[in-house]
Formats: C-alpha cells, structure tokens, sequence
C-alpha cells in the first residue's frame, strides 16, 4: 500500500483505517481533466473541525451490487476504430487501454460494459440481421459473421485488455421476413415467429460464445415502443416480449447458458406500464429490466424497484448531442446518470455510441435519428487522433469507484451515504465498497462526489467546499472543487 495506517478507535472495538491517498478529480474548468493524485496523505481523525457540508457514511447499510460503466460498441465505433488501428495503431491502442484496463496500476477508467446490436442499428453502414433469408424458420443460414469483420476485430482488441468485459447484447429488428412491414426499418415482430425469434436469440448467444464472447445479458429489442421507417427498429408489446422471454429463458437453460440474465424493456424511464406488465407475466424469466434517457425521469427506475425489489435495473442508453455545454453536460450526467441512476438502483450505467467522428458519423444510410447537430460519442475519433468527451469523463469517474482491486476479485457495492450541513445542497454523493478475496485484507470504501456550487442560475462564481467525511467514528476533512472527484481509502 502507498501509505502508513493508523489504528483507530470506535467504542470498545479496534478499528484499522487507512488515510486517503488515491483521488481523481475533473474541474468544471478542465484544467483538471480525470487527472489522478496521491501526493499528500488525509488522516481519518477524532471528529472535531467542521466543514461547509458532511458526508456521512453508513457502511452498514449495503444495496446493490454494481456491474459495471460502459458505453455502445456500434457497428460505427468499430469501423472508425478500426481504421484508427491501421492509421495510428499507437493511438488505438492507447486509447483502448486508457479506457478498458481496470488495473489500479493502469489509471485508467476500466470501463466494464458493451453494448451490442445484433444485427444493424442506425449506427451500421447497411441493412443486415444475423439471417437475411426470406422463410428460413430452421435458421440454418443464420450467422454472426454477418456482422463486419472489423467489428470482431476491436471487440477482440478490447477484450485482451479486460478478458472479463461484460456484453450487453440484443437487437435493433428481427430479420425483415419476420415482420409485419417485411423490412427491418419499422414494423412489428408476427406473433407467429415468436419461438423462431426465441432461436434467433438463442443462436445469437451461441454464436457470441462460439467466438470467445459469453453474453453477459441479453435483451428481447431495443426500444420496443419504438418503429421508425428510416433506420432498424421494432416494436413489440409487453404481453408477446413475456412470451418470448419465458421460451427463451427455457431455451438458455437447457443449452448451458443459465447463468445469462435476460433482460426486459430496454427503452425510457416514462411508460413503467410496458417493463412492470412484463415481470407480471414472466417474472421468473427475467432478471431484471434495462432503462434509456429519453423520456421521463431517473426517479422511475425507484418506483420500479418499490414494486418488484427482487427484479435487477440496469441503465442502458443515453447520448450526448454536439454542441452543447461542457460543464452542463458534466453535471446532468452526474445528477442524473453516473449517481442518479445509481441511487435509483442501476448495477450498469451504459452510454451509447463509444466513437464516433465530429459531426456524429457514421449513421446508417437515410436514418432520422440523431438529427440535427447529431449524437456525440463518448470519444470522437478525428482523423488519426481520438480526443475524450464528457461522456467518457463522467463513466470514468464512477467506474473507478467500483472496480474490483484483486485480480478476478468482488466488484463494488453501493452503501448507504447522506449529505448534511449548511451546504448539503452542493454536493451528490454515492458511496461504494469493495470487497476482497481474502477475508484478511482491508475493504475498500470509495466515494463518487460532484460539486456543483457553481452559482450558474445568478452570478457564475465556483466555490470549493469544505467537506467532512464522517466514517466509523472518525473524521477526515477533504475541500472538492467545483467539479467531480472520486476517492478512496481501505479499512478493515
């Protein structure tokens, strides 16, 4: 460890904790940007000195346990890193290994999570599902390999930095003859390809494995209230998604993939009618339900939890547009995603597309979507350089919290964390631990914190606050900038 500890006492127990070295701070200014520090230690003390606000930490109050951050590998992410590869291979690698590698050594953000279209979305550069042949109710031309080469390229890439990235995979449109519009931009899937839609998933996941890739998740459709005639989409209602989750749920089963949670929903905070019909009917086929960003607000994931506690949430989607406000974006995030979605019960925080070029490109040809200043990727590749967005700051700032410090070792938890003082208002917390392979060693409690005391709504003038972390009796005192800090200390 970098540093000394110090006993410490609380009541009649020993208490073992050590001071807080590791810190990584993004200012609203971006003089900072992610940028690691371990130069001067700050002691966990009797309490005593006071402080604008104060952070209390109720470590015996355990939620969730966290998945993961990430973001979309599209079939455009690919592409331009691809050709990144070929162009500039030492950005390539660099920029894969600054964002995956989730070794303490690293300072990395270690990213965790991919999502994946099976199939095109309207970040593809053509139309395909996995089995483009009219009738083929057998799938016996079905393939993953229709997917571009480059795709499996990177994808491999990334995962020989973190072999144990966790894949988010579904689709954008069941193949075109199994729908209503026979066309894989809108439409809705035929009740009567509901157990052939099931073995499309299910030889999606085989297919997936087959390569190297085991799915973390899979989910029915992406966005199934949603049919739009310029890209892939598809609706798909509660009753049939039920329907098929339970044949599916069977089907992963008895081929050796019972340990592949099955999602539901995959679309916006604003029509809980849609994900709580569906654990209704199939509850014990689904683990849980996906949300996006798009209509409503994070505090629907909550109301969700209250009615099903047992079913997993996860946050899957929500995109930056070009354009707009740094800091704004910085503290939305934040606010609503990186801890809001936390809080409100998320294991994943999940953005879309990981690249993409200045002007949001590649899109599918002739989409509507992301109209007019376009979707920003969490890095923009531009030629044969990559530069980092707020989207990638954000993730990177909660995924630190919570990545495992042994090798193979338990990912973090959220734990119970309030804020109060004359200045409570200007600070969101999340707290985490993590704990350890061997019961002998120290715990680690890590805090994600944004200061948003920047004054915007009268005169701009950021203000640093002086905080006191309350922690098993003890006190330490840390002053955040105006702008996102994450932390950490161990303890026994």
């Amino acid at each position: 460890m970098l540093s000394s500890f110090i006993w410490l006492a609380f009541a009649a127990q020993p208490i073992i904790c050590q001071q807080i070295w590791d810190t990584y701070t993004t200012t609203w200014d971006r003089s900072k940007l992610f940028t690691y520090s371990a130069a001067s230690a700050i002691n966990f003390v009797d309490p005593g000195d006071t402080g604008d606000a104060t952070i209390n930490i109720q470590e015996g109050t355990v939620y969730q346990q966290m998945d993961g951050f990430g973001a979309a590998l599209t079939d455009s992410s690919a592409q331009l890193l691809n050709n990144l590869k070929n162009s500039n291979s030492q950005a390539y690698w660099d920029f894969l290994g600054h964002t995956f590698d989730i070794a303490d050594t690293a300072r990395s953000a270690g990213f965790s999570a991919l999502r994946i279209s099976l199939g095109a979305s309207d970040f593809s550069q053509s139309a395909y599902t996995y089995d483009d042949t009219a009738g083929d109710t057998s799938l016996s031309q079905f393939s993953v390999d229709r997917a571009p080469s480059y795709f499996w390229t990177v994808l491999n890439d990334i995962k020989g930095i973190q072999p144990g990235i966790k894949l988010y995979i579904l689709p954008w449109s069941p193949p075109a003859w199994m729908k209503d519009s026979n066309n894989i931009r809108g439409g809705s899937l035929k009740s009567e390809h509901a157990t052939t839609y099931a073995n499309y998933l299910l030889k999606s996941v085989q297919g997936f494995n087959a390569k190297g890739f085991r799915p973390y998740a899979v989910s029915l459709q992406n966005e199934p209230g949603h049919s739009d005639g310029s890209y892939p989409t598809a609706t798909l209602s509660s009753s049939l998604a039920a329907s098929i989750g339970t044949t599916l749920r069977t089907l992963l089963n008895n081929n050796g993939f019972s340990g592949v949670k099955l999602l539901g929903y995959d679309h916006n905070w604003d029509n809980l009618a849609y994900p709580n019909d569906v654990i209704n009917r199939a509850a014990s086929s689904f683990n849980g339900i996906a949300f996006h960003c798009y209509g409503g607000n994070v505090g629907g994931q909550t109301t969700f939890h209250n009615a099903y506690p047992n079913e997993e949430i996860h946050f899957t989607e929500c995109a930056g547009t070009n354009g707009s406000d740094w800091w704004g974006d910085i503290k939305w995030n934040m606010d609503n995603l990186i801890i809001g979605a936390v809080q409100n019960w998320a294991r994943s925080v999940i953005f879309w597309n990981l690249v993409l070029d200045p002007n949001g490109n590649p899109k599918f040809p002739g989409t509507g979507s992301c109209g007019g200043p376009g979707c920003r990727g969490v890095a923009t590749v531009n030629g044969n350089s990559v530069s980092y967005n707020q989207e990638w700051y954000v993730l990177a700032h909660g995924s630190r919290a919570i990545l495992p410090k042994d090798a193979g070792g338990p990912w973090g938890k959220r734990i119970g964390s309030t804020v109060t003082g004359g200045k409570n208002w200007a600070l969101r917390v999340n707290a985490f631990v993590t704990e350890r392979t061997s019961s002998t060693e120290w715990k680690r409690y890590s805090l994600v914190v944004l200061n948003w005391n920047d004054n915007a709504s009268s005169s701009w003038n950021p203000q640093p606050v002086k905080t006191i972390i309350n922690f098993k009796g003890k006190a330490a005192t840390v002053t955040f900038p105006v702008g996102v800090s994450t932390l950490w200390w161990f303890a026994a």
